[in-house]
């Protein structure tokens, strides 16, 4: 269950990092429950489909509304693109009328429909038929004064629904062969308890995010280009939003434009988790990929160059 206005009331700063967090503090962060494994799929084609069937398994297997987060990037566009051509048609209507949509992450300040903003990407994959056939749609704010005002209202928003059905991932590269889940940069502080952060926005960060979106196809104006490159901040939900998914879907299909996912794999499913909790914590903030091993319900599809293949 995600947390109220009331629960994220504990607001946390891990240096120039702002967490908003359970106010919980004895919560202790959780064992590798289940031991994490992936199925290697031909095609990204393969890979969305492999990513639709999940939505479509969960479905049937839940009554009522479904809350899912969607994911940046190329890692599901495969996926969106069968939800846009089923979407001009009735075939899904009964599910994309249960469909409450949130976005997992956002650079700001940005306008709105700035073409590297999600929105406008999700807007141009998914089309507007979706749009217009689901039940709502929330992105993270970036256009406002009070960035963790509106950060609370989204959270707020995800618990009056009963929290997050499926949490549709991927995996960004960090220095040393670590990874990020969300946005959740190493050493940022982020612990179990952490719902959602604003941190600082690095180079890195910033390079890899235009570029994923070029690459995927998105229309960037220079002005778009020129007002990302000035975003100071990033929206990211946290550990416990991962960890509080009732299932995590994960795609990783872009180690051929982003080869530092490969030793960021490799590093991800080799290193043995501690069984101290404190150790067990500090290999998470190094490393934040560590995070989705930690999860008991998790479907990851990968293609073969994500293992240098």
């Amino acid at each position: 269950m995600m947390p109220s206005s009331k629960k994220t009331a504990n607001r946390r700063e891990a240096g120039k990092n702002i967490w908003l967090g359970f106010t919980d503090e004895q919560a202790k962060i959780p064992s590798e429950r289940a031991k994490y494994s992936y199925e290697i799929l031909p095609t990204e084609d393969a890979v969305g489909q492999a990513m639709f069937d999940e939505l479509i398994a969960y479905s049937k297997e839940k009554s009522g509304d479904i809350v899912i987060i969607l994911l940046g990037g190329r890692g599901a566009q495969a996926m969106y693109k069968i939800i846009n051509r089923l979407s001009q048609t009735g075939e899904i209507d009964g599910l994309l009328g249960r469909l409450h949509v949130f976005t997992q992450d956002a650079l700001a300040p940005m306008r709105m429909n700035n073409g590297l903003s999600f929105v406008r990407d999700f807007e141009r994959l998914l089309g507007e038929r979706f749009f217009a056939k689901i039940k709502s749609f929330t992105p993270m704010m970036t256009e406002t004064d009070d960035l963790e005002g509106e950060l609370i209202k989204y959270l707020d928003k995800l618990e009056a629904l009963g929290g997050i059905d499926i949490f549709f991932l991927g995996l960004g590269p960090e220095a040393e062969a670590a990874s990020h889940l969300c946005y959740i940069k190493p050493d940022s502080g982020a612990k179990f308890n952490d719902i959602a952060g604003i941190i600082p926005i690095s180079e890195s960060i910033l390079e890899h995010h235009i570029n994923k979106f070029k690459v995927g196809g998105s229309a960037v104006s220079t002005a778009d280009e020129t007002e990302c490159r000035n975003a100071k901040s990033i929206l990211t939900l946290g550990p416990a939003a991962i960890l509080g998914a009732k299932k995590i879907v994960q795609s990783i299909v872009d180690a051929s434009t982003a080869p530092a996912k490969v030793p960021s794999f490799k590093r991800l499913i080799e290193t043995e988790l501690s069984s101290d909790e404190a150790e067990r914590a500090a290999q998470c903030n190094e490393n934040p990929g560590l995070w989705i091993r930690l999860h008991e319900n998790v479907k990851a599809f990968i293609l073969p160059d994500v293992l240098g293949k």
